[in-house]
C-alpha cells in the first residue's frame, strides 16, 4: 500500500483555499508554512495562519484586497502583510534571504525568490515544512522535518552554530519546544521531545550569546514556556546548557545548595517538583495556566544561596530566605521587563510563603488569621497553592499533618469570611468619620489613626459604632500626652 502523501494529511482552511486561487490567478506561489503546518500534522487547532509567497508586500496587498475583511502593515518592513479572511487572522510574509549583522541580531530584509532558500533560515527542520495552496496542494519538507517531528527531535536546517549566530533566540525557543512540541493538552498522552545532539552542543557553546538579545524577547519566549502544560523539561534544557546562566542565573544557583531537611538532592530540584505540584493543584482549582502563580513556584527558593548557614550541630539552616528571596525575584523580572503587577505579586508570594508554618508551629489567634489573609489580598488562592506545593516530604506523617494544618486553616478563614467579610477588611470608621471626631484636618494624623484602627480590627473583630468612637478617643488622648 503507498505511503500518503503529508499533504493529505493536512486540511487546508477556507480562509487558505480562498488566499491561494486569488494568488494562483496572479501566478504568484502561495504556501501554508512553519508552526501551522507542524500544528496541523500533530492534529492542534491552529487560529492564525501563517503563509510564505514569492509575491513583494505591496503586490501582496493589492492581491488580497478582493477577498480581505482588514488588512494590517505593521510588520511589513520584514515583508509581512496581515489580512483577515473568513474571519481568519492570517499573515503573509514574502520569501526572505536575511543577513545578519550577528552583533545585534537585526536582519537586513533581503527579499528571496526560492521557497527551500526561505525555508532554510528558519528555527528548525519541524517549523521548515510547507503546503502549497495555490493551485494543487504540494508538501514541501527539504530539510526531514516530518521526519524528525515523528521521532521527536529538534534540529536546525542550516548548521546549528549559523542559525544561533544569526538569532540566539531560537537557542530559547528550543527549550520552550521542548516543553511545548509533544501536546498542547494535559489530557494527551506527551511523547518525549529531545534535542539532537549537534544541536545541543552548540546551544552549550552559544549560550552566551543570548544576552545580545533585548530583555523584552527573552521574557516573551520564557514566559510562554512556563505556561506549556509540562514546562519543567525546557527548564532542564536551559540550565544544563547554560542558558539559565543568561535568562535565570537564580534557578541555574539553586544546584549547589542542599536543602535543610536532606530530602532532595538539591534545592534546585525541589523548585522543580514545587512547581509541578503547582501546576497540578493550579489546573484543578484555578482551571487554567497562571504565570504569575508559576514564576513563584519556581523562584521561592532563590533566596536559599545567599542565606545558606552550617549549624553547629550539623543542619543547614536559610534564616530569612522568604525576604532575600522576594528582593531577588523582584530583581530578576524587573530585568527580564516583567510587569509592575506580575513583579509584585510574584514578590509578594515570595515573601508570604513561609508565613503558614508560623501557623502550624503555633495557634494563632483569629487576629493571626485576619492579617494573613490581609497580607495576602487577592493573591490568597495562589498563596494556598503555593504553600501546598512546597510540601515535598517523603515522610507521610509529616505531609499529612502539613495537609490537615493548612485544610484546618483554609476553614477558619471561610468561618471569618462568613462572620465579617474579611475579604474587605476595613477599620469601623473611615477617614471621614476620623477627622469628625477628633475635629482634624487631612494630614498624616488621620493616617495614623487609620492604622490604629485597622489594628483593633485584626485584633477584636468588628466593633460597633459608638465601641470604636470610644477608642479612638482614647487612643487620642494617650497620643497628645
Amino acid at each position: 500500500m503507498p505511503a500518503r502523501d503529508p499533504a493529505d494529511l493536512i486540511p487546508i482552511p477556507t480562509a487558505a483555499e480562498r488566499l491561494g486561487a486569488v494568488f494562483a490567478t496572479a501566478g504568484r506561489q502561495l504556501h501554508l508554512v512553519g508552526g501551522t503546518v507542524r500544528d496541523a500534522l500533530l492534529g492542534r487547532p491552529d487560529e492564525d495562519l501563517d503563509f510564505t509567497t514569492d509575491a513583494h508586500p505591496q503586490d501582496v496587498l493589492a492581491l488580497v484586497a478582493p477577498v480581505a475583511e482588514a488588512t494590517w502593515t505593521t510588520g511589513i518592513e520584514f515583508g509581512t502583510v496581515g489580512v483577515q479572511v473568513g474571519g481568519r487572522s492570517c499573515e503573509i510574509t514574502t520569501f526572505r534571504a536575511d543577513r545578519y549583522d550577528r552583533v545585534s541580531r537585526n536582519p537586513d530584509v533581503v527579499y528571496g525568490d526560492s521557497l527551500v532558500d526561505d525555508l532554510r533560515r528558519r528555527d528548525f527542520t519541524v517549523n521548515a515544512m510547507a503546503v502549497s495552496v495555490a493551485g494543487p496542494p504540494v508538501f514541501t519538507d527539504p530539510y526531514g522535518g516530518l521526519a524528525d517531528l515523528a521521532r521527536g527531535v529538534l534540529r536546525t536546517p542550516a548548521a546549528p552554530e549559523e542559525s544561533f549566530a544569526d538569532d540566539p533566540l531560537r537557542m530559547l525557543r528550543a527549550a520552550r519546544f521542548v516543553s511545548t512540541l509533544a501536546g498542547s493538552t494535559r489530557t494527551v498522552s506527551m511523547p518525549v521531545i529531545t534535542v539532537a545532539d549537534e544541536t545541543r552542543a552548540a546551544m552549550t557553546a552559544m549560550a552566551g550569546e543570548l544576552s545580545r538579545i533585548t530583555a523584552e524577547r527573552v521574557q516573551a519566549e520564557l514566559s510562554k514556556l512556563l505556561l506549556a502544560a509540562a514546562p519543567r523539561p525546557g527548564l532542564e534544557l536551559m540550565v544544563d546548557t547554560g542558558l539559565a546562566d543568561v535568562v535565570l542565573p537564580e534557578l541555574a544557583a539553586l544546584r549547589m545548595t542542599v536543602d535543610e531537611h536532606g530530602q532532595h538532592k538539591d534545592v534546585y530540584l525541589h523548585s522543580l517538583q514545587v512547581l509541578d505540584q503547582a501546576i497540578d493543584l493550579e489546573w484543578q482549582e484555578l482551571g487554567e495556566a497562571d504565570l504569575v502563580l508559576r514564576l513563584a513556584a519556581l523562584l521561592h527558593d532563590i533566596g536559599k544561596p545567599a542565606t545558606r548557614r552550617f549549624e553547629a550541630d550539623g543542619r543547614v539552616t536559610f534564616h530569612h530566605h522568604e525576604v532575600v528571596g522576594a528582593r531577588l525575584a523582584r530583581q530578576r523580572l524587573k530585568a527580564l521587563r516583567y510587569s509592575k503587577d506580575i513583579i509584585e505579586q510574584v514578590g509578594r508570594l515570595v515573601f508570604l510563603h513561609l508565613r503558614f508554618y508560623g501557623y502550624q508551629e503555633a495557634d494563632w489567634t483569629d487576629s493571626a488569621v485576619r492579617r494573613y489573609v490581609v497580607d495576602a489580598g487577592p493573591l490568597l488562592d495562589r498563596l494556598a497553592i503555593l504553600v501546598r506545593s512546597d510540601c515535598t516530604t517523603r515522610n507521610r506523617r509529616k505531609a499529612a499533618a502539613l495537609a490537615d494544618a493548612y485544610a484546618t486553616l483554609m476553614w477558619r478563614i471561610e468561618q471569618l469570611r462568613k462572620q465579617e467579610e474579611l475579604d474587605a477588611i476595613r477599620p469601623d470608621l473611615d477617614g471621614n468619620e476620623i477627622m469628625a471626631v477628633l475635629g482634624i484636618p487631612p494630614g498624616r494624623a488621620v493616617g495614623e489613626a487609620y492604622q490604629f484602627l485597622l489594628g483593633l480590627r485584626m485584633e477584636r473583630g468588628p466593633l460597633d459604632h459608638d465601641a470604636a468612637v470610644g477608642e479612638l478617643r482614647a487612643w487620642w488622648a494617650a497620643r497628645r500626652q
